[in-house]
């Protein structure tokens, strides 16, 4: 067994192949970027390297410096993690030729499987259904024109070379085809430098399958059945399960029999993930699932296999890496439950999923019910160098249904602030009706903007919020707006920032609809998967001051209705300066400290808007 395992890689799945290796008592060394210095992984690992600049290019992608952290600590193994040099075959080759372990696939293997269109043909080979489309030598446009219309449209436009969503067009118009293949041809030079594309037939009604494999050096290869990933965000996985809804079991036992062949074909040996599109227009069907393509690593999504199957698979490829026969046969292992995986991101829906970069001072989320995948804690920083993913948030279930009410129940309490999340997205995706009645296809987000608008802080947040603070003794003359009324009862308001602005919150009415979490000095609210931030209003001119906090300043817009002191008068704390009327109700403003009224700007009956300044008092020096 590996005695001390070299993470290549950084964040969640650097902290996830960690937690296993210290399980099973084998030493980990981190390797770790400038921007990646205090990262989590780093202080988990037993040992951490640092290997570079915070460019990926010039850090997590040069192995020459990490078989250069191997040997420096005597790291006997490298797991490349996903990602970055996961699936390089040229890496993978120079790590086995520096005497090391590579935990993962034959580096034959990874280049077999690296070219879609000749892993294609080897599927074809080997009996595993394929899309209809091209895979020819000639890249002409003439003769790739020629195969589209023969095809039928719409079609799709690949790169042989791609990967995570790049050198793909759709192109529903024959007219259009010509340059859409030349867009496509130049990312796909840009990012893989290789133009070369195939076609496949596109599917109107997609699933995205995928069965997750595994294989050893003994000749096994087993399935650890499928997962469904078919809500998708510009070919990009949003929320993942396992098993597939909708999965009979003659499909199952077809498509997955399918997935160990391709395994075999290539003599694959540890974690791999056999990709496969479905034409689910009238249901999952054996005669109607295609092999796309094979992830020789590790995939994102594979907690919720482990949750079904109760499996380590990062447990397992350190056996297998290690010699051992995998642990298991095919007839021991079986599905127990459902799970689901949901991707949290550091972005903003309402922005085109920008990237949100930026420390985050707040980080809760409850494990109490769901498994957290993460790299981050209260007080990382996000940085722009790599992947937004903030955390994977997964549950399981006795069934699918209790699965999905399991993962809502978590993202409608997580609270992360201020870096945005797209967490409200993933709410009205996962409780959309569609997704409820598992009707899905990889076009569903696509079809349904409206699930990335952007959440606003309601009445009944800030209700919940003023309640929180009365309820924890906030000073009256700092932010409870408190009066006697004919007629009706008393009432509570409070004045809070939210932001730069002032809101006024009815304590009267909470809604205990909301999460709350009242840490003395913010209270924080989540609404709808949206993160909002309170805090008591503190005027200037109220509370302990120093020599500048002498401006008095309007809480909320409303009227003057008492103005109690004239210019140059002398004032001691907590004097009562004037009073401000807003929403039916009375706000005494007063002195922060003895000293003078050095300006008045109010006047009775004047309107006045929020953050004005009222009045200053200034210190006496003496």
């Amino acid at each position: 067994m590996i005695s001390k395992l070299l993470i290549a890689n950084r964040g969640e799945i650097a902290c996830r192949v960690i937690r296993t290796a210290r399980d099973m008592g084998i030493a980990t060394v981190a390797v770790y970027s400038d921007a990646d210095a205090k990262a989590l992984h780093v202080r988990q690992a037993d040992e951490a390297v640092h290997i570079g600049p915070s460019p990926a290019t010039e850090s997590y992608l040069v192995g020459e410096k990490i078989i250069a952290a191997a040997r420096q600590t005597g790291a006997e193994a490298i797991h490349p993690g996903y990602g970055f040099l996961s699936e390089n075959a040229a890496f993978a080759r120079a790590v086995i030729d520096a005497g090391l372990i590579w935990v993962g696939p034959k580096p034959e293997s990874i280049e077999a499987m690296g070219l879609k269109d000749a892993a294609k043909e080897r599927m074809i080979a080997a009996n595993v259904p394929v899309t209809p489309g091209y895979l020819g030598e000639d890249q002409s446009v003439e003769r790739l024109q020629a195969e589209a219309d023969t095809i039928g449209y719409p079609v799709l436009i690949k790169a042989v070379a791609g990967g995570g969503g790049k050198g793909m067009r759709k192109v529903d118009d024959p007219a259009n085809f010509e340059a859409d293949l030349q867009s496509c041809k130049r990312e796909a030079k840009a990012s893989f430098g290789n133009d070369e594309v195939l076609l496949e037939k596109w599917i109107t009604s997609p699933r995205h399958i995928e069965v997750q494999v595994f294989g050893d050096s003994h000749g096994n290869v087993v399935h650890l059945f499928e997962r469904d990933c078919s809500l998708q965000r510009r070919h990009q996985k949003v929320i993942e399960e396992a098993p597939a809804p909708g999965m009979d079991e003659e499909t199952r036992e077809a498509i997955c029999a399918a997935a160990v062949r391709a395994a075999k074909a290539v003599d694959y040996e540890g974690a791999g993930t056999i990709e496969f599109i479905a034409d689910a227009s009238e249901g999952l069907r054996a005669d109607r699932v295609f092999f796309m393509e094979m992830n020789t690593r590790l995939q994102v999504e594979h907690p919720v296999t482990e949750e079904i199957t109760g499996v380590d698979l990062v447990e397992w490829q350190l056996r297998v890496a290690s010699g051992e026969p995998i642990p298991l046969k095919q007839e021991e292992l079986s599905i127990n439950g459902w799970a689901i995986e949901a991707r949290l991101y550091a972005e903003d829906p309402a922005k085109g999923f920008l990237p949100s970069t930026g420390r985050l001072e707040m980080f809760c989320v409850d494990d109490g019910y769901a498994r957290i995948e993460t790299g981050v804690e209260e007080g990382s920083e996000i940085s722009p160098f790599y992947d937004p993913m903030i955390a994977k948030v997964v549950t399981r279930g006795e069934d699918r249904q209790d699965a999905i009410y399991r993962l809502e129940d978590c993202l409608s309490e997580l609270l992360v602030f201020p870096v945005k999340t797209n967490a409200p997205f993933l709410l009205r995706s996962l409780l959309s009706e569609q997704f409820i009645a598992a009707e899905l296809d990889t076009g569903l987000i696509e079809r349904n903007p409206q699930w990335a608008e952007a959440v606003d802080l309601s009445e009944a947040a800030t209700s919940q919020a003023a309640l929180s603070m009365l309820n924890r003794g906030v000073d009256d003359q700092n932010s409870s707006l408190k009066g006697f009324r004919m007629n009706a009862p008393n009432r509570s308001k409070v004045a809070m920032m939210f932001g730069e602005q002032v809101k006024i919150g009815d304590a009267d009415q909470p809604f205990d609809g909301l999460l709350q979490l009242d840490d003395g000095d913010t209270v924080w609210l989540n609404q709808e998967g949206e993160t909002f931030a309170l805090r008591p209003f503190a005027a200037r001119g109220t509370g302990t001051a120093h020599a500048h906090d002498g401006d008095i300043i309007a809480p909320m817009p409303g009227k003057v209705i008492a103005v109690d002191v004239a210019e140059g008068d002398s004032v001691t704390a907590g004097q009562r300066l004037l009073v401000l009327e807003a929403m039916k109700m009375e706000h005494a403003l007063t002195a922060p400290f003895d000293g003078v009224v050095a300006e008045l700007s109010a006047s009775e009956g004047a309107q006045v808007q929020v953050e004005a300044l009222l009045a200053r008092v200034e210190q006496v020096e003496g």
